[in-house]
């Protein structure tokens, strides 16, 4: 898939995946390294550590890294988080470059600081990816109304894949479920508290009129939506 040109201030979908469709995240360990990393990694400035201490997986609110008793110099933002999901063999970003040459640089440093922290943990060698991160540009209003929704949906597919063909039976329980699957932006996106320092939200908030809105619509998107209006931005 040839990519597109990454330009400030657009919006694109990034997608990548395990190489042989392998599990990149075999445990709550390596998905709260891969939300760290989406923090750690998002800066012009280079990383303190590639490797943190078990105490840090526990903390909902990221934070920057001191050496010491040394003040990290503030974020230098390379890319807009504007909405993610972990899934045990790919992920999904939403992302805004904001710098030049913003997306590039921050894919490479999670792509290589992620597999590095795998390899090493799980004593193996070579790519963890199945090549380079694929992306689309969203440049169309129809693409910026689904997509949220589509990535924050993709979780069902753990739970409820029927959700694809509109065949969910209790389409409340299909959104509790994503209530509670911590390896996404969309609690955050719903006022729940889980790992806000990560995504850039104001954006996408106030296109979707705020929390209460985005939760009340994500249950009609799953009953209503038709994904042939995304399948141009849609990577899998």
């Amino acid at each position: 898939m040839k990519k597109p040109r990454f330009v400030n201030g657009y919006i694109y979908h990034i997608y990548n995946r395990g190489v042989e469709k392998r599990k990149i995240f075999l445990d709550k360990e390596d998905y709260f390294r891969a939300v760290h990393d989406l923090f750690e990694f998002n800066d012009q400035n280079p990383a303190l550590t590639l490797y943190y201490k078990q105490a840090n997986f526990k903390s909902y609110e990221v934070q920057p890294h001191k050496i010491g008793k040394k003040e990290r110099e503030p974020r230098k933002l390379l890319v807009k988080i504007l909405a993610f999901c972990l899934m045990p063999n790919h992920f999904h970003l939403l992302l805004q470059q904001v710098t030049n040459g913003g997306i590039i640089k921050f894919m490479q440093k999670l792509g290589t600081g992620y597999t590095m922290y795998f390899n090493q943990r799980y004593e193996r060698v070579g790519p963890l990816f199945q090549g380079r991160f694929k992306a689309k540009l969203v440049n169309q209003e129809s693409h910026l109304i689904h997509l949220p929704y589509y990535i924050h949906c993709n979780p069902l597919d753990l739970e409820s894949p029927e959700w694809r063909k509109k065949e969910i039976k209790d389409y409340r329980k299909a959104v509790r479920f994503l209530e509670n699957y911590r390896w996404s932006s969309y609690p955050d996106y719903i006022g729940k508290k889980n790992f806000p320092s990560v995504t850039q939200r104001e954006f996408l908030l106030d296109f979707f009129n705020g929390t209460e809105q985005y939760k009340k619509d994500t249950l009609n998107w799953l009953k209503e939506f038709n994904l042939g209006e995304i399948e141009d931005v849609v990577i899998e």
